[in-house]
């Protein structure tokens, strides 16, 4: 299935080789620092790994809630990487397995558009994926939302493997796609959106083929797809039947209902959201190089004429552009009906993939009308292909230049990502254990164990979120009303 062919599958091998770079170069500085969230993550990474009771968690209540499965890899990650760094964490353990999830998702959307379209269409829409600052800067930061597009493509992906083929290979893919699917309810809680996507796309096959034999294939896939979904979703179910204040998190305190004219606020996220791709992006250094569009510019035009060509094909009764903007659709609710930071990058990162797949399609669309008004054989060969070389490489440069140096060296970033918490873990670390170590931590956030987020930061790089191991690296955390407690011969750190 996955086999290297002939010379027309190095394609695949040159967008790997791009995903790679982007994905892993130079993860160990950029981004630099490491945000609370983050950290937090990495804490109860770190503490599920010392814990032998109560280890590996379905869910991590703390900080607003999280579904427990990127923490619990990251644990894993920790316990094999620290002892590379004399047993102290570092930042890009955290990041690494973000980075990791990133590639497979490019690699799982040039299978899932060759499946929906053709390879032309699956190489652009993966190359213009593994250039994209949006998805680059999400693949390098260790939030769980990154594993939500992975699980989604490649469930969709078997999905429709399960449905073209012969009844004992559509029951294998069917149980795969379903236990992919599945994970993906232990990734980020915009996926709650997409068992919509999934009916839209059985219900798209079942009315588009009408044989009897055919229809059976698929009440089959259905069959073993939902229920390997729901069994492996159901630790996850079970616990937010038993904890139902865990289920709904942060949802209610920024939905648009909490506010006083929703309709409006609805209306208005929407526009935000659609004028994210060309106009105004988020706001937040760590989501986004503050305000700039969420897509490079040309790669915006061709989204717009993606959307223009796949309406046209709706009319030529294809299908699979109604599955590419039912998944656009449904991506965005989450993003619509929230009130907080809109437009809102990372809450948006189900949206990534059908944006991409339609920006190949509009770039697919323009090379062909290229190469048809230009048939002699010596201009294509020596003037349009060195030429769109040459375009691919300007994205390659462009996406470089803007991740790792206008925006990874940004000062703006440094504070987005707390890296000066880091620098005081790391000077802590240097100092002799039987020296008192004191964190007066003034900067306010929500209180984890009776302290303010952002010491989660200091915490993690020093290993010591658990009161045992504070007690035994000689580490304390004092808010500031009590800097009164701290002896004389004590090392001071302040969090501002």
């Amino acid at each position: 299935m996955f086999k290297i062919k002939n010379y027309k599958n190095y394609s695949l091998i040159v967008i790997l080789i791009i995903a790679a770079f982007f994905c892993f170069h130079n993860i160990n500085q950029t981004p630099p620092g490491l945000y609370p969230d983050e950290a937090m993550n990495g804490n109860n990474a770190l503490e599920t790994l010392s814990e032998t009771k109560n280890g590996f968690k379905v869910f991590y209540p703390e900080n607003n809630g999280r579904e427990g499965l990127f923490i619990n890899i990251q644990a894993i990650f920790l316990k094999f990487l620290m002892p590379l760094n004399n047993g102290f964490p570092e930042p890009w353990m955290l990041r690494l397995i973000s980075a990791i999830f990133g590639f497979l998702t490019i690699m799982g959307l040039y299978f899932l558009t060759q499946k929906l379209f053709n390879k032309k269409v699956a190489f652009l829409s993966s190359f213009f994926l593994s250039t994209s600052f949006w998805f680059i800067n999400f693949s390098r930061i260790g939030f769980r939302a990154i594993m939500a597009p992975f699980f989604l493509v490649w469930g969709i992906y078997f999905l429709l493997l399960a449905l073209d083929k012969d009844k004992l290979k559509t029951i294998i893919f069917s149980i795969i796609g379903g236990a992919i699917y599945g994970l993906g309810f232990y990734s980020y809680i915009a996926y709650r959106a997409t068992p919509l996507l999934i009916l839209i796309i059985l219900f798209l096959y079942w009315i588009k083929n009408k044989n009897p034999e055919f229809r059976k294939k698929i009440l089959i896939s259905t069959l073993f797809y939902i229920i390997f979904t729901i069994i492996i979703a159901a630790p996850l179910g079970l616990y937010f039947l038993n904890n139902p204040q865990d289920f709904f998190g942060r949802t209610g305190q920024i939905s648009i209902s909490a506010s006083s004219s929703p309709l409006k606020n609805l209306g208005v996220n929407i526009l935000k959201t659609i004028g994210m791709f060309n106009f105004e992006g988020d706001w937040n250094w760590r989501h986004n190089f503050a305000g700039k569009p969420e897509l490079f510019w040309p790669i915006g035009i061709l989204f717009i004429i993606g959307i223009i060509q796949s309406i046209y094909l709706l009319f030529k009764k294809t299908f699979s552009p109604i599955i590419i903007f039912s998944w656009l659709i449904i991506a965005a609710l989450p993003v619509v009906i929230s009130n907080e930071g809109i437009p809102h990058a990372l809450r948006a990162i189900l949206m990534i993939p059908p944006t991409f797949i339609l920006a190949g399609i509009g770039g697919i669309l323009i090379f062909e009308k290229i190469k048809n008004i230009n048939k002699n054989q010596k201009i294509l060969k020596f003037i349009i292909y060195p030429s769109l070389i040459l375009i691919l490489s300007l994205f390659i440069l462009e996406a470089y230049t803007t991740y790792f140096i206008k925006w990874g060296k940004n000062s703006n970033v440094y504070g987005a990502f707390s890296a000066d918490y880091v620098k005081i873990g790391q000077e802590i670390n240097s100092l002799p254990q039987e020296t008192p170590k004191y964190v007066i931590v003034q900067a306010k956030g929500t209180n984890v164990r009776g302290v303010p987020m952002p010491a989660q930061t200091v915490m993690f790089i020093t290993d010591s979120f658990s009161s045992e191991k504070q007690k035994k690296k000689n580490i304390h955390y004092l808010l500031p009303e009590q800097a009164d407690q701290i002896p004389k011969n004590a090392y001071v750190e302040i969090l501002k």
